[in-house]
């Protein structure tokens, strides 16, 4: 069975620190790249940041403009399992996360990065930052 389990979202205060996990499942990872992205409140679906599965230039990284430097996407080949390190989190970032699948395509990662590529995501996990 295909899936996607998503954990580590809640509520943290102003400046305070989550790091989400997503287990993947039911997928050849082989094929794809990685990403998370997110829906805030006003706002369509957009890319936080994604991470070259495959390829040789595995392990590479894209961040939206927004994280600033506060984010820090990983994954962990052996248990199938992606990460997002969230730094300093303002109440802009409170939203629904979703891990996703993007093509395993040889282009610049940042055109793979958007919500259009996702192949494959979760159910949302839900971060709230209160001020």
């Amino acid at each position: 069975q295909s899936q996607f389990v998503e954990s580590g979202g809640g509520l943290v205060q102003v400046g305070g620190s989550l790091t989400l996990s997503c287990e993947i499942s039911g997928y050849t990872l082989d094929y794809y790249n990685l990403g998370w992205f997110r829906q805030v409140p006003g706002k369509e679906n957009e890319a936080v940041s994604c991470i070259r599965h495959i390829g040789q230039t595995e392990g590479s990284t894209y961040y939206a403009g927004f994280v600033q430097g506060r984010f820090a996407i990983s994954r962990d080949k052996a248990k199938n399992t992606m990460y997002l390190q969230m730094n300093n989190l303002e109440p802009e970032d409170t939203g629904v996360y979703y891990c996703a699948l993007i093509p395993g395509l040889p282009l610049h990662l940042e055109n793979l990065c958007t919500p259009e590529r996702r192949v494959r995501w979760g159910q949302g996990i839900r971060v709230t930052v209160s001020s």
